[in-house]
């Protein structure tokens, strides 16, 4: 592997805030891929829950290592076939010190693998969990930027709640949309992508108190590395093109985007500043 393959190693610390280290993509490798995101300067990482029936394994992850938190909820792939969930049940599996956040839920009318209404209850519940919790709703969006306008929207006018899209790939008229409502944008490595020139314009406008970086891995790994295995280590060349994009210096990004992450994931802003101490 060529040096221009390795991970920019990053001296100020820079948070994964979306990947998926459960998955047996990683499976016997795992130790080493957490350590590999250490020496590339990403202090902590986020384990994504995708499955309520598989959450155990989730939080698991997290308990294992002192710097992965984890969330609990349900992909909108599985909202037809995982049992539906109350917001009374979410609420209660986030009373465990590693649980920061809810989800992750939302829409998707590209696969459709969900009926679309259960989707959408589904996503509603989330959000109720979220507001009663106070813990930010971590939002997956494709081919439905309407109906996820819509949603957010009329939920917030019920009550506000924390919460970011994740992933983002959607319209500029969503990001600016959900930063109306006070959401979050988090950047993957899709920002990295030849053809991306709509994602980094809007990565270059967004309020600087408003975006985030994530890997969603195992998918969707960044340039240089596209096409292979992605992993919380490659965050750093996603958060290398969002500094280009935004004429900003690297450790500008980092400071940026964990001092972000440390606000909305509160809870977990807060054990880390705990263990800082």
């Amino acid at each position: 592997m060529s040096d221009a393959k390795q991970p920019p190693v990053f001296d100020t610390p820079l948070i994964d805030s979306h990947c998926h280290l459960d998955f047996p993509d990683f499976g016997e490798e795992l130790d080493e891929v957490v350590a590999r995101a250490g020496r590339a300067g990403i202090s902590h990482m986020v384990t994504i829950s995708t499955h309520l029936s598989r959450f155990e394994g989730v939080r698991a992850v997290a308990e294992r290592y002192p710097n992965v938190f984890c969330t609990v909820g349900i992909h909108p792939h599985e909202a037809g076939t995982e049992k539906e969930v109350s917001a009374d049940e979410l609420v209660e599996l986030t009373h465990h010190p590693k649980v920061v956040g809810i989800g992750e839920t939302g829409l998707d009318f590209y696969y459709e693998h969900s009926p679309r209404d259960v989707q959408e209850r589904q996503f509603r519940t989330h959000i109720e969990a979220a507001r009663r919790t106070g813990l930010p709703l971590i939002v997956h969006t494709r081919d439905a930027d309407t109906d996820t306008i819509r949603i957010l929207e009329e939920e917030h006018g019920k009550g506000a709640f924390p919460g970011l899209i994740h992933c983002f790939s959607a319209s500029r008229e969503l990001a600016e949309r959900m930063v109306g409502i006070g959401l979050y944008i988090s950047f993957s490595g899709i920002v990295t992508f030849k053809k991306a020139e709509e994602l980094r314009d809007v990565a270059k406008i967004l309020p600087d108190d408003r975006i985030l970086v994530e890997t969603d891995s195992p998918y969707l790994a960044p340039v240089p590395r596209r096409g292979k295995r992605n992993e919380p280590a490659f965050t750093a060349f996603t958060a290398a093109k969002i500094a280009e994009v935004r004429g900003v210096s690297p450790a500008d990004v980092a400071r940026t985007t964990t001092a972000n992450f440390k606000r909305l994931f509160a809870k977990a802003g807060a054990a880390i500043d705990a263990d800082a101490a």
